[in-house]
């Protein structure tokens, strides 16, 4: 079986070009979308993930407030910063790059965005709103794949679909999606016995556990579609996925090669969920205005 590589990176820059008209037809209206990026401390992959989302921002004409602030801060002074922007009419979108430092509390600064301003889809009214069907914004990873899938053809109504990694970022909403989508969703932990035999059973198969080279082509079911949204520093620098691509070769009949798969396709998301909430908000404006005449 001949297996084909999913290109993000070339998706990702469709996707920004079709977005990039929307957020130009804002603009042209007087609501210039803006997304503002909290950074704590210097860890070198955060860093990397912030350059790439300002990157992305300014493809699209975003305005990009991008704010950079050490180790050291309290967890007060970083909610103070979340109210100062969640106050602020010229930022649509707050983001804040986790992991944070051991000594803030990721969920109280999750819970400090306003949710209209959650383009990450974290909030837990956010998350309600998934779990219901009724998502105000998909968190970008998941949504990146669902678009993969839609863009590649494949729909998972009624295909067995098995995600390994039940995190709040990627595990829980993707089975939400996927569910909402009509697949038959297997999730599996660490605590998960014999993992090949639910591997095997995958018409879809995403691994995001941070494993690098777990999934082999011998826990993969001939023709099942691979995603992979593991990224991993190997000993030697070099980056690896959750899935051996080599051994999945000539099994799968798609995967998604790291990097240049999952990634783009994550941030690109990102921006289009700032796009979103900046014509939310500026559609209620106008009908306030509207009102208020």
């Amino acid at each position: 079986m001949e297996t084909k590589i999913i290109d993000g990176t070339g998706l990702a820059r469709q996707v920004r070009e079709e977005w990039r008209e929307r957020a130009r037809a804002l603009a042209g209206r007087g609501c210039r979308p803006g997304l503002a990026v909290l950074i704590v401390g210097d860890d070198p992959a955060s860093k990397a993930y912030v350059r790439n989302k300002v990157r992305a921002c300014a493809e699209l004409g975003l305005r990009s407030d991008h704010i950079e602030l050490p180790a050291a801060t309290s967890e007060d002074e970083l909610l103070a910063r979340i109210a100062g922007l969640n106050a602020d009419p010229g930022i649509h979108g707050v983001l804040v790059q986790l992991p944070l430092p051991k000594h803030i509390a990721s969920e109280r600064v999750i819970e400090a965005i306003a949710p209209e301003k959650d383009v990450d889809g974290f909030h837990p009214l956010n998350v309600g709103l998934l779990a219901t069907g009724h998502p105000r914004f998909a968190p970008c990873t998941p949504a990146g794949i669902m678009l993969m899938l839609e863009r590649e053809g494949i729909d998972p109504w009624g295909q067995n679909a098995v995600i390994l990694g039940a995190s709040n970022i990627v595990g829980k909403p993707m089975a939400l999606l996927l569910l909402q989508r009509g697949a038959t969703v297997t999730l599996c932990n660490s605590k998960t016995r014999d993992l090949a035999a639910h591997t095997r059973a995958a018409d879809i198969l995403i691994a995001a556990v941070g494993r690098p080279n777990l999934v082999t082509g011998g826990m993969v079911k001939p023709g099942a579609v691979v995603i992979d949204v593991g990224i991993n520093r190997l000993p030697d620098g070099k980056l690896a996925g959750d899935v051996d691509t080599r051994s999945v070769m000539g099994v799968a009949s798609r995967v998604t090669p790291v990097p240049g798969g999952v990634g783009p396709m994550t941030v690109t998301m990102l921006v289009v969920n700032a796009v979103l909430a900046a014509e939310r908000a500026c559609a209620d404006e106008a009908k306030t205005e509207d009102r208020e005449r």
